[in-house]
């Protein structure tokens, strides 16, 4: 886990947070009771990019993530989340459980490759993947690994889960471009809400800094769904 060194609690926010810049709606709920610092130029224009990066739609429904789940759930559950992470390795089967049972839970997972170069390399090749309707083979082949992960390893996981690696890998070259500025968008988030680590969940809308359990997952989205229901 990595940890920066604005550390966050873990809790349901609605104040709006202090800070010398305006902040976007949907962050400043996230984010209440916790200074949020983000370093930025003053120019309308880099004002503006930012708020599009936290903007509710980027951070719940970014376009360019096939959402996972129930696509069409009354809630959404974004995971930060690195495939060399012992703890997202962990936590992936739970939320796959919780997600299944549950049935109206819509998933969104956002690399966020915090362990190095392979950890990068392993994510840009399996968002390529999407590009032949295997992002979801491919991002559990990864998560679910059970050996440390190389560039040779990463390809064979890859095959064995049923994708075209030379396909991905030309599709990466295609597709890079949009591939970066999505985990530039990723990092910028995660480091705006404070995340000190992987994993992080965004549930709804509470801001969730680290593990949960089974149970953990099922408490929290009964509070978002409380939280969302009131007027």
């Amino acid at each position: 886990m990595r940890k920066q060194s604005a550390m966050r609690q873990q809790t349901a926010m609605s104040e709006r947070p202090s800070g010398s810049r305006k902040v976007p709606a949907f962050l400043a709920f996230l984010c209440a009771a916790a200074v949020v610092v983000v370093s930025l130029s003053t120019a309308a224009v880099a004002q503006q990019a930012d708020d599009d990066i936290l903007s509710r739609a980027s951070v719940l429904r970014d376009p360019e993530i096939p959402p996972l789940g129930n696509p069409k759930g009354d809630l959404t559950i974004v995971e930060f989340f690195d495939y060399q992470c012992p703890y997202c390795k962990k936590v992936a089967p739970e939320l796959a459980q919780v997600a299944k049972e549950d049935g109206n839970v819509r998933i969104v997972l956002k690399d966020w490759p915090i362990f190095g170069e392979i950890s990068t390399a392993a994510a840009k090749l399996v968002l390529a993947a999407k590009y032949q309707d295997k992002y979801a083979q491919a991002h559990d082949a990864l998560i679910g690994a059970k050996t440390k992960l190389t560039e040779s390893s990463v390809r064979d996981l890859l095959a064995k889960a049923g994708v075209d690696v030379a396909k991905a890998e030309a599709d990466l070259q295609t597709h890079h471009q949009a591939i970066d500025d999505l985990l530039a968008r990723n990092n910028a988030q995660a480091e705006a809400f404070g995340f000190p680590a992987t994993p992080a969940f965004i549930v709804g809308t509470f801001r969730v800094p680290g593990m949960l359990t089974t149970a953990g997952f099922k408490a929290v989205i009964a509070d978002a769904r409380a939280k969302a229901a009131k007027p």
